[in-house]
């Protein structure tokens, strides 16, 4: 993802001289052609990420496309007021990059993870947040969508799901139908998609027929796939690398809290802090972002 983000911004760099890059120490190497070409359109602030957020607010006044990168608890939680008051109040267009998502640096401790991001950027109006898990993903939504006068917030996770699809699959602010299933709605997000489509083909030697939707377009959320899926299988188990508090377990809660009739639960990050030390897959494992548990999950919601 990383080499994927630094590529297109040497390409789009090229095709729109206003777009230009303000790092915070992060990714300056990954970054340096588009430094090396367009001089004048990079900046690494270093890691004052307040004033970071506030320079890229009065070059978008200016007439600049900014995209700002940083790691996610930095760019977001750090400085959430400069993104509330100089990009959503101002009414600015940019956008916000990050890495290291969730638990993505889980050997650096939870001073280094963001359960919160997609949450806080969620409740600011003028806000989008896209959570592209793949490099084509990233591309075709970030081409969709960096111009477009609003704030958008990219999450860029490290693991890469391994779904196949098509260029013209992927809108913006559209989900997509993974699988047909008639049980249950399993909405998931980020690379976790893996383990869904696994616990649903766990699944298929019990006879729970699991429909598997993918969003990668959190906030403007996919409303109707959403609520068609809910209408037929009456249960939406969501699954997320983020807090239940807030994240798109909310936001799809808030999509189908008047229809009747529908149970919904929720598989993320719940009132915790994370202190465990590890790999990833080894905090995914204690979380129950695995294939097998997610399908016991899933299990005993249809079953109870």
């Amino acid at each position: 993802m990383r080499k994927e983000f630094a590529r297109l911004m040497l390409e789009m760099g090229e095709k729109d001289d206003k777009l230009a890059i303000l790092a915070g120490d992060i990714g300056v190497f990954g970054l340096r052609n588009f430094r090396k070409k367009y001089p004048k359109r990079f900046y690494n602030i270093g890691i004052c990420e307040q004033s970071i957020i506030s320079i890229a607010s009065g070059m978008a006044i200016a007439g600049f496309i900014p995209v700002v990168h940083s790691i996610a608890p930095f760019i977001t939680e750090r400085c959430f007021e400069q993104i509330k008051n100089d990009f959503c109040y101002q009414g600015l267009g940019g956008n916000i990059v990050s890495v290291g998502s969730a638990f993505d640096y889980a050997g650096l401790g939870c001073t280094h993870h963001t359960y919160s991001d997609i949450a806080i950027i969620r409740c600011l109006p003028d806000s989008e947040i896209i959570y592209p898990s793949c490099p084509k993903e990233f591309e075709v939504l970030f081409k969709q969508t960096y111009n477009n006068g609003k704030l958008t917030y990219f999450r860029l996770p490290e693991r890469k799901h391994t779904l196949t699809l098509a260029e013209g699959q992927i809108k913006f602010g559209k989900g997509i139908l993974v699988k047909s299933g008639s049980d249950i709605s399993v909405i998931v997000a980020g690379p976790q998609v893996d383990n869904a489509r696994k616990a649903s083909e766990i699944l298929k030697n019990k006879n729970i027929d699991v429909e598997v939707i993918y969003i990668h377009t959190i906030k403007p959320i996919d409303e109707k796939l959403i609520i068609d899926s809910a209408l037929k299988t009456k249960r939406i188990l969501t699954i997320e690398e983020g807090s239940v508090f807030g994240g798109m377990g909310a936001e799809i809660s808030r999509v189908t809290e008047h229809l009747k009739d529908i149970e919904q639960f929720r598989q993320g990050i719940d009132d915790r802090f994370i202190t465990d030390y590890g790999s990833y897959d080894e905090i995914c494992k204690k979380l129950g972002f695995d294939s097998v548990s997610i399908a016991a999950k899933i299990e005993e919601i249809v079953k109870k």
